[in-house]
């Protein structure tokens, strides 16, 4: 089973993994960006570069996905394994998609929808997908807006595109409010991820 963390930056979604590895010690934990491969080293470069083209920038994204893939997440899956991925494509959709839709020079009618098309025909969907829901100015001063992607005006774009996945895919998220203690918002996500479970 393949269970994702979303949210904006500073929603807490590394702290939830964290936590969530000490109560699932054999499944396996992984991120996006990823870290340990150099196309991750190519979108880190990339976020750290307030002039970077967002075109350019997606087709990083995609092909450090396209290698997550077949590296870690296809085979984990393939092994029967829980794989939990700290962000994942919907991140691509709403951050990159938000990154178009405010870029001179790209005339893309729907850039969400550009970016969902670009992955569909080879991107492994998730069984689950955890939202840690909170509002855009919190997120920005949580996350100390340390680059181009923690503004919290850009965040509310973000936020508008992750309502759209939502809405669209109502079955795959569950919605977990952010602003809560940590132990609750841990406490639903274990919930999440076992009703998920029961119903594989």
């Amino acid at each position: 089973m393949l269970v994702t963390l979303e949210g904006l930056d500073g929603s807490g979604k590394t702290t939830v993994r964290e936590a969530l590895e000490e109560r699932y010690p054999d499944a396996v934990f992984t991120r996006e960006p990823t870290d340990d491969s150099w196309y991750g080293d190519a979108v880190y470069r990339s976020i750290e570069d307030d002039d970077a083209d967002p075109l350019a920038e997606l087709f990083l994204y995609t092909a450090d996905h396209a290698d997550h893939l077949s590296r870690v997440i296809d085979p984990a899956l393939e092994r029967g394994d829980l794989v939990i991925s700290d962000r994942y494509s919907d991140s691509r959709f709403a951050y990159q998609g938000a990154t178009l839709a405010a870029a001179d020079g790209h005339d893309l009618d729907d850039p969400l929808e550009y970016v969902i098309d670009i992955h569909r025909p080879f991107s492994t969907e998730p069984d689950l997908t955890v939202y840690l829901d909170l509002d855009p100015e919190a997120a920005a001063t949580r996350a100390g807006t340390t680059n181009k992607f923690e503004r919290a005006e850009y965040l509310e774009a973000v936020r508008e595109n992750y309502e759209r996945l939502i809405e669209r895919d109502p079955d795959r998220f569950v919605r977990v409010d952010a602003t809560q203690s940590p132990d609750a918002v841990l406490e639903a996500v274990t919930d999440a991820i076992a009703t998920a479970a029961d119903s594989e």
